[in-house]
């Protein structure tokens, strides 16, 4: 994995530059940044490389929990990861609604 310092944008950050998102997506770009290959970076994430491959090619949906266990991962906001899954579910269901999540404090 690279080692370079990352920058945690924000996911409005994130859409600026890259139009809106999906989970997969986020993942493919997060994976070519760390200059890894499907295969290295499933192995990372704990999946098979042909179920990476469907979740960056939108042919496969992350769920929530999963979504925490790749930003923990890849040591990013799982808020942003959560947010991403959610709205990909939105659309999968043809609803026209944006999601914001926040973690909660107690």
């Amino acid at each position: 994995m690279n080692t370079r310092n990352r920058k945690n944008y924000t996911l409005r950050d994130l859409e600026k530059k890259h139009g809106p998102l999906s989970l997969g997506r986020f993942i493919s770009a997060w994976r070519l940044a760390e200059e890894l290959s499907q295969k290295e970076f499933a192995n990372q994430l704990g999946i098979s490389a042909a179920n990476l491959c469907d979740i960056e090619k939108g042919r496969k949906g992350v769920s929530i929990g999963k979504a925490v266990e790749i930003a923990e991962a890849i040591d990013y906001p799982a808020t942003i990861l959560v947010q991403l899954s959610l709205q990909d579910q939105l659309r999968a269901s043809g609803l026209s609604y944006s999601v914001e999540v926040k973690k909660d404090v107690a």
